[in-house]
């Protein structure tokens, strides 16, 4: 149960950044203080909805307590304070929800990368499936959305891409897409009509600001090389395509579907950025994950987290155990949200069961 003093500390603390805000034209670090502002003002507005649930509910406590009230008043008090009880689990819950950790990252932008896995062709094929429907969902949600890198096959799979997925809270919703996804289907090459299971890995990575992430020249050994089609062979003259590995970690990133040198290694620096933060992000992840038994594997790509069935039209995320008989507007991105919002909701229980749980 969340106490009156915490709940108080809240309103303290947004009285003193509106006190603050008031003399910024003085203060430098206006831009923080705003930021902190915008994410308090709807925390300190849940606990104080859930401040005034609870005089209201002492009041009528008082009320019924006292014997000189008449019959008809303390009929409607009892009724107004059953109300009121119903209503205090809820508003505790989203205060609770309201003040769990937020994840830094979650306001990004993403990048977001897939690769074909295990299925050979079929895979490649599904994986420019997945390819559209993140292009689909994220004209749903008003997103950008840049490719970066592209490996084809010579039917019409991918290999390997990368795409940049810009707007507000992009990496807060992409984020459980990262792991293992299965289709299961009759290929079009198949003749005898089995069906056929394939995967492709999608791992989404938060793109960071420059400031978020220093990478030092020193630290990076620059590769420049000819473009290669799908074939092999060499698709222009000039070494533009560019290879970049940092050295302290090993990460090794690869560009080259520009015909300029120069745009090739800022977009592969753009995908570096984005690896080191979440690579230094991970790391978080695993050291808190020591401590709390529970959430290990919650990170690890290896998973399968969701399986696409053609011949039964469905898709099921085996995180939550949920099946949707939606493939087609899975595939279209229209249905996407209903399973994130899903593995939002399970998430954030994770979370309070963690907090109710720990000393």
């Amino acid at each position: 149960m969340i106490g009156d003093e915490q709940i108080e500390r809240i309103l303290k603390r947004r009285a003193e950044l509106e006190a603050q805000m008031a003399e910024g034209g003085e203060r430098g670090d206006f831009a923080q203080l705003s930021r902190e502002y915008a994410e308090l003002s709807p925390v300190a507005a849940t606990a104080e909805t859930l401040r005034q649930a609870r005089d209201e509910a002492g009041d009528l406590e008082q009320l019924l307590a006292d014997p000189e009230t008449d019959a008809e008043m303390r009929e409607l008090a009892a009724a107004e304070l059953d109300e009121l009880r119903e209503k205090l689990p809820e508003l505790e819950r989203s205060l609770q929800l309201a003040l769990l950790p937020k994840d830094a990252a979650d306001e990004k932008s993403a990048i977001l990368e897939i690769r074909a896995g295990t299925g050979g062709e079929e895979a490649a094929l599904f994986a420019a499936d997945l390819l559209r429907m993140y292009q689909r969902y994220a004209e749903v949600m008003g997103w950008r959305f840049e490719l970066l890198n592209l490996a084809e096959t010579d039917l019409g799979g991918i290999k390997e891409v990368g795409v940049a997925i810009t707007g507000r809270g992009v990496f807060a919703r992409l984020k459980y897409e990262s792991g293992v996804h299965r289709v299961q289907r009759v290929p079009e090459t198949e003749s005898g009509g089995r069906i056929h299971t394939s995967a492709a890995t999608v791992a989404v990575l938060p793109e960071p600001e420059e400031i978020d992430i220093a990478v030092e020249e020193k630290d990076l050994r620059v590769d420049t090389y000819r473009a290669q089609g799908a074939g092999g062979q060499h698709v222009n003259t000039t070494d533009s395509a560019v290879r970049i590995t940092h050295l302290p970690t090993g990460i090794v990133v690869q560009q080259q579907d520009e015909k300029s040198q120069h745009k090739n290694r800022a977009k592969a620096m753009k995908v570096l950025r984005a690896r080191l933060y979440e690579h230094e992000r991970q790391k978080a992840i695993d050291e808190r994950a020591e401590s709390r038994r529970e959430q290990v594997g919650s990170g690890d790509r290896s998973e399968r987290v969701r399986t696409y069935n053609f011949p039964q039209g469905r898709v099921t995320d085996h995180r939550v155990n949920l099946t949707l008989y939606k493939l087609d507007k899975m595939l279209a991105g229209e249905a996407v949200n209903e399973i994130v919002d899903a593995l939002i909701a399970d998430d954030q229980s994770r979370q309070l069961a963690a907090m109710q749980g720990s000393p």
